[in-house]
């Protein structure tokens, strides 16, 4: 009896080491598709998989009302969500986000401006102008700077916009004239919001889509339902890549820094860690710059980086000169009322 108890026990045992195995290494990861999460999917996905055994599975759409859905009926099933400083600064500031440390990651190389406790910033990414090379060829009037974008005589056809506010407002005030140093503080006043709200308002009748995904305004642009859109330079470039009929332009950027976050509650909050301190490694870190036209977030990558990738990304100093960088503090402080007027403008 003792021998088939002791037989039992060590069988129960062996049994239950691989469930506890594959609960400690795995994780799901939610991002926005397309050709951004293609590319994280090739860069830093597939690779940690490999390096750790782990097993990765992947969502879109981390929308910050679905992570707060999750969070208060705590049935959070993503452990590593995406977005830009806005939808960083938008969850921390309604609790969404789990603090990251610097014992649990470390952030010594991230670049000093892009740190934030709550998120790991992924990489630097821009809002520009993308434009048909059908509707505009070379050789004639190409669309450069964001007044052009909102210059439907010079430059007549539909165009998109993102359905979020986010360097809409400041495309908006750049376009009217504001100087990139004074955009935030006339976006503080009632006046400077209004004004920046009527600029966009002036361009609905050619908008003819609102985005909610990156990869909407490459599609629409090689589609041809439209010929302009205001979007994400990495998209951009993965559209030229793809040989479709489209070109954007550097005169004038928006750039951001995209961050990696943890849902509060995360089922998987250990696998998530390990793999935030996996792509912050400068060689892992270079890598997604090989599969889209984003810029690192950390200083050690550059050194991975050869002169004709570099070429392709929107944070060389030539290309900064004329960038105006999201305010994400300015987006905590005034995000939500700014969205409240932005959505009711659309919807007007």
């Amino acid at each position: 009896m003792k021998s088939r108890a002791f037989l039992a026990a060590v069988l129960a045992a062996a049994l239950a080491v691989p469930t506890v195995a594959r609960a400690a290494d795995e994780m799901v990861f939610a991002s926005w598709g397309g050709a951004y999460q293609d590319a994280i999917r090739k860069a830093w996905l597939d690779p940690f998989a490999k390096a750790t055994g782990a097993k990765v599975d992947e969502d879109t759409g981390p929308e910050t009302a679905k992570i707060k859905a999750m969070v208060e009926t705590k049935s959070v099933s993503w452990d590593i969500v995406t977005a830009g400083g806005g939808g960083l600064m938008r969850g921390v500031a309604q609790g969404l986000f789990e603090p990251i440390t610097a014992d649990m990651v470390k952030q010594d190389d991230v670049i000093e401006g892009a740190r934030n406790p709550y998120g790991v910033p992924s990489e630097i990414f821009s809002t520009l102008i993308g434009f048909s090379t059908k509707a505009f060829p070379a050789g004639g009037a190409q669309p450069k700077t964001f007044a052009d974008f909102f210059d439907v005589k010079a430059f007549p056809g539909k165009r998109t916009l993102p359905d979020k506010p986010e360097t809409v407002l400041e495309a908006a005030l750049l376009a009217d004239g504001v100087p990139a140093d004074k955009v935030y503080a006339t976006l503080s006043t009632e006046a400077g919001m209004k004004r920046a709200l009527d600029k966009i308002a002036a361009l609905k009748p050619s908008v003819a889509v609102w985005w909610s995904s990156g990869a909407q305004p490459v599609q629409a642009l090689g589609a041809g339902d439209v010929v302009m859109a205001l979007g994400w330079n990495g998209r951009f470039q993965a559209g030229m890549d793809s040989n479709l009929p489209i070109a954007m332009s550097w005169a004038q950027q928006i750039p951001q820094v995209g961050y990696f976050m943890i849902p509060k509650g995360a089922p998987n909050k250990a696998t998530a860690v390990k793999f935030l301190n996996f792509i912050l490694k400068p060689e892992v870190n270079a890598e997604l710059s090989r599969h889209v036209a984003y810029g690192p977030a950390t200083k050690g990558a550059w050194a991975h980086i050869d002169a004709a990738r570099a070429e392709r990304l929107p944070s060389t100093p030539e290309r900064l000169k004329n960038a105006l960088f999201l305010d994400i503090e300015w987006w905590a402080k005034n995000g939500a009322k700014a969205t409240e007027a932005y959505t009711a403008m659309i919807k007007g």
